[in-house]
């Protein structure tokens, strides 16, 4: 496995910053002669995909915009207008941008000579064309009461409605909210979860009903996610943290290739940069050009939270391992897959990465320290006899593990030598997870726990809510992980084909067979709402009936009190 090097960190950056046509403006306003975007474009143009702000730091923030020209443009002069009202009576930027047509007219700009812990509006003009306006805000300084953060993953758009975009760009107590990545997904119009897109009226346009390989049919299917109306106003809504996971390239990415990615699809590192290329042409991303890392980063609200914005997926990940690969004469090869699974190059982060958090965490000064990353990081390991049940699901699956979760519960003393056979021989049920890199975590969570710190993980990725408490191999306590469902991506309730009520039963039920796990939901579509103050993390996940009716029905949320320990 070949880890990309700081100056092939350096190249990619350097060129993704350029594809994705970024620039500066200070926080000034220049006016008069200067105003080249007051002149009508040579064809009408409209905003088809509003606009959208994110990386906010305390002097600055990411704003984007894409035009759709009704002719061949080579560029797009535009003007930016940055101000503290709705009305732009009060502008404290107004300068040109260009939108050029080797970047899919995107523009993106970093607003910059801000005032920390400010709401702003902004818009995009053409003539006397004018973007939708957007309103965002720049990271607040000093002692901070309380913050509020929403936490989504994996929306899927021929899967379903996008509701939680909706509630969430309706909501108007976010500082900000948090993507965990697939944001997109790469599949063919007949792929993964568009059984239905028919119905909802969610069908990719027929110039993009292919899987994604190449920058084109990357940017396609970006322009058919942001036409989306209710992921328009949650972007004009709030400002962004966005890192990726896999489907933004190919399923079960890593660093030399994916699951889905074929010898007979071309080149995987050409697929991956154009896929890179796309999403920061796209996304309100800033490169990190001088850090030479191509998207982890950190950030602070005030004194109270220091976000890290990991990547699992793209810069260092070793490749996947899955059961098959053990399958010897249809028999799993355990010995094999826990050599294999406990390799100590195994690695997510990489070494680059992994000592980057280890400084930021002894050098932060806020209350809480949190990973935003993509796949669970608690360990997920269930009886073999509970894995033979997982792989041959029918409507018997939660009484049998709910067997096993009842010996569980007996003391070791009082289990006969049978029923300690039904609980023996855990593994991990998902190894594209932490559960594939345990050397890694546990260096990790050595590493968390010296910190002092007090740490929660977030993570994506699964499509189900989960809550689990991380411990290192010797049971002391680390950090509290908080998993989102996903926005409509369809969850493991799917895959094992149960009806909403065995899905509850199993909810119940793996609690009871997972150390660490503390509280699952398996059944529905939703979103994870934090609420942080200095001494507390109120999380709730707030769940959907259904994002197959265009009514959205909400479930009361479940919430948790996670305390400063």
């Amino acid at each position: 496995m070949k880890q990309w090097s700081r100056r092939d960190f350096l190249r990619v950056s350097a060129m993704l910053a350029a594809a994705g046509g970024f620039s500066t403006v200070s926080g000034c306003v220049s006016m008069g002669a200067t105003n080249a975007a007051s002149a009508e474009p040579a064809f009408p143009l409209s905003f088809d995909h509003g606009v959208a702000s994110g990386d906010p730091l305390h002097d600055r923030v990411v704003l984007w915009t894409r035009v759709t020209p009704a002719g061949p443009l080579a560029t797009v002069t535009l003007r930016l207008e940055v101000a503290t009202d709705a009305a732009f009576s009060q502008l404290v930027v107004a300068a040109d941008c260009v939108a050029r047509a080797e970047q899919d007219y995107c523009c993106k700009v970093d607003a910059a000579g801000l005032v920390a812990g400010t709401a702003y509006y902004y818009r995009f003009r053409a003539g006397t064309v004018s973007s939708p306006v957007g309103r965002t805000r720049t990271l607040p300084q000093g002692s901070l009461a309380e913050a509020r953060f929403a936490v989504v993953s994996c929306s899927n758009y021929p899967a379903g409605y996008f509701h939680v975009y909706q509630q969430l760009a309706e909501r108007q107590d976010l500082d900000a909210v948090i993507h965990l990545g697939d944001y997109l997904y790469e599949y063919a119009a007949d792929g993964y979860a568009t059984e239905r897109a028919a119905e909802f009226g969610r069908l990719y346009a027929p110039d993009n009903r292919c899987e994604l390989l190449n920058l084109n049919d990357y940017r396609r299917r970006y322009a058919c996610y942001r036409a989306d109306q209710a992921l328009q106003q949650l972007h004009g809504r709030h400002p962004f943290l966005l890192v990726w996971d896999d489907h933004e390239i190919a399923n079960d990415t890593w660093t030399d290739g994916a699951e889905n990615h074929s010898a007979t699809e071309g080149d995987f590192q050409a697929r991956k940069l154009a896929a890179l290329q796309a999403y920061y042409e796209w996304l309100p991303i800033r490169p990190q050009v001088h850090s030479g890392e191509p998207l982890y980063r950190s950030l602070a609200y005030g004194d109270l939270v220091q976000f890290y914005l990991l990547d699992t997926r793209v810069c260092a990940r070793s490749q996947w391992l899955d059961f098959p690969q053990f399958q010897r004469d249809g028999q799993l090869d355990v010995a094999a897959m826990v050599k294999a699974v406990q390799d100590p190059a195994r690695t997510l982060l990489g070494s680059a990465q992994f000592d980057w958090l280890a400084q930021g965490l002894q050098q932060s000064g806020c209350h809480w320290q949190v990973l935003a990353q993509q796949v669970l990081m608690a360990r997920m390991e269930l009886p073999g006899e509970a894995l033979a049940a997982l792989a041959k699901p029918g409507p018997a699956l939660a009484t049998q593990l709910g067997e096993l979760a009842a010996l569980k519960q007996r003391p070791a003393g009082r289990l006969s030598k049978t029923e300690q056979q039904r609980l023996a021989g855990a593994l991990p049920y998902n190894l594209d997870a932490w559960d594939g890199f345990p050397v890694e975590r546990e260096r990790l969570y050595q590493m968390l726990r010296a910190s002092g710190r007090q740490v929660l993980v977030l993570a994506g990725d699964t499509h189900n809510a989960w809550h689990s408490e991380l411990k290192t191999s010797n049971g002391d306590y680390v950090a509290t992980e908080l998993a989102t469902a996903s926005v409509s991506s369809p969850g493991i309730e799917q895959y094992l084909q149960l009806n909403t009520a065995q899905a509850a039963e199993l909810s119940t039920v793996l609690p009871q067979l997972i150390d660490e796990l503390q509280w699952c939901e398996l059944a529905h579509r939703g979103y994870l709402l934090l609420q942080i103050n200095a001494q507390a993390c109120l999380a709730q996940w707030h769940q959907l009936e259904s994002v197959h009716v265009q009514a959205a029905q909400w479930l009361a949320p479940y919430q948790q009190q996670i305390a400063k320990r």
